[in-house]
């Protein structure tokens, strides 16, 4: 190669030797082909990696593994542009272009691992400063209320009266009241054994209080009679 091939780094000389080599109907190939459409390759795969990087670390729209699997995928579009863009700027010189791609692709992961690092770290201050702020209103309200439900008296500012029946609240000399029902369970007792009345000598008595028998004549209480009795919804039978 000549030594007036321009740097590298001289974007300038070298963008125009590139155009000028395109142009040249005397030169093999046309390297504008593919510096422009490598190019646009690059570009266009970096973009959608920052973009899931985004959504990923930050936004956390994407799930971290989806995302990371995304932008692995992305990776060899985005070599392979680079790749192109630097065969065709360095007008087909092989080793050249993989320089390029190498030290280029070096920077890029280089600067993508530190903009998900700012986007972790940005997204775990974002998360504790909402959390502090949430803990500290919950922290409010429950003294508030607990200072409101405490006081008893009467006045002006207003208070919360609490206990069965009406519940005053007043706020700056307006009084609204409020009807609150209060449901309890009340358990019941369990019925107790009605007397019956003796079918041999017709005295009224109670089963269970007499062992089953007759107090008067010892007769014995028949099943139907014992269930009767015991029945507290149902009246004494007639004697027979």
């Amino acid at each position: 190669m000549s030594s007036s091939t321009p740097n590298t780094l001289s974007i300038r000389s070298k963008t125009n030797q590139v155009v000028d080599h395109h142009y040249d109907d005397g030169k093999p190939g046309k390297p504008l082909y593919l510096l422009i459409p490598g190019g646009l390759i690059a570009l266009a795969s970096l973009a959608l990696e920052l973009l899931i990087a985004y959504q990923t670390f930050l936004n956390e729209a994407i799930a971290q593994e989806t995302g990371v699997v995304l932008m692995l995928v992305l990776a060899p579009f985005y070599i392979g542009g680079v790749f192109l863009f630097s065969y065709g700027y360095e007008l087909y010189d092989f080793a050249r272009a993989l320089r390029d791609t190498a030290i280029i692709v070096f920077i890029t992961v280089a600067a993508v691992a530190i903009i998900a690092v700012l986007f972790l770290a940005l997204s775990a201050m974002s998360g504790g400063k909402s959390g502090s702020s949430s803990s500290k209103s919950s922290s409010r309200s429950t003294s508030s209320s607990s200072s409101g439900g405490g006081s008893g008296g009467g006045g002006g500012g207003g208070g919360y009266y609490s206990g069965l029946g009406p519940v005053f609240i007043g706020s700056g000399g307006t009084t609204r009241v409020e009807t609150r029902e209060v449901v309890r369970e009340v358990p019941t007792a369990p019925a107790k054994p009605r007397p019956i009345t003796c079918p041999y000598c017709g005295r009224a008595y109670v089963p269970a209080e007499n062992k089953y028998a007759c107090p008067n004549c010892g007769g014995a209480t028949t099943d139907a009679l014992r269930a009767q009795s015991e029945d507290a919804g149902q009246a004494p039978l007639p004697p027979n």
